[in-house]
């Protein structure tokens, strides 16, 4: 089997919503993150802003340390975002350059308007 990188990341929403993955793509993941590109968690809460990443060479380890900071408490994760990327900065935001010209005074990962989308009928409840 052979070796290749993979990533255990961090993104965040501006509203505090933190997310964390694992995949061996970081690029490629980071930008249907983005351009949400896929229903589920990251779209519902607009999870857009790569806050933090790890890089391992051996899938095992990556997986393990995801499961390890996905098990933390909030005020851990904040701690362990902090301690390299200390203002929060989006650290994937210089990847799509093109976007800074569409969205101004906003950086790559803060659409200025998004569609809302509906969900789907199986994930609605009726209220009593």
């Amino acid at each position: 089997m052979s070796r290749k990188n993979c990533f255990v990341y961090i993104m965040g929403s501006l509203t505090g919503t933190l997310y964390t993955g694992m995949t061996s793509k970081i690029d490629q993941r980071v930008f249907k993150h983005k351009f949400h590109t896929r229903e589920g968690f990251t779209d519902r809460y607009d999870v857009e802003r790569l806050l933090y990443r790890e890089s391992y060479d051996d899938v095992h380890k990556a997986i393990a340390r995801e499961k390890q900071i996905k098990g933390w408490r909030r005020e851990k994760k904040i701690a362990l975002i902090k301690s390299v990327n200390p203002q929060w900065l989006d650290l994937a935001k210089d990847a799509y350059p093109w976007m800074k010209e569409h969205r101004e005074g906003r950086d790559a990962s803060t659409p200025s308007v998004r569609p809302l989308r509906e969900r789907p009928a199986s994930a609605q409840h009726d209220k009593p």
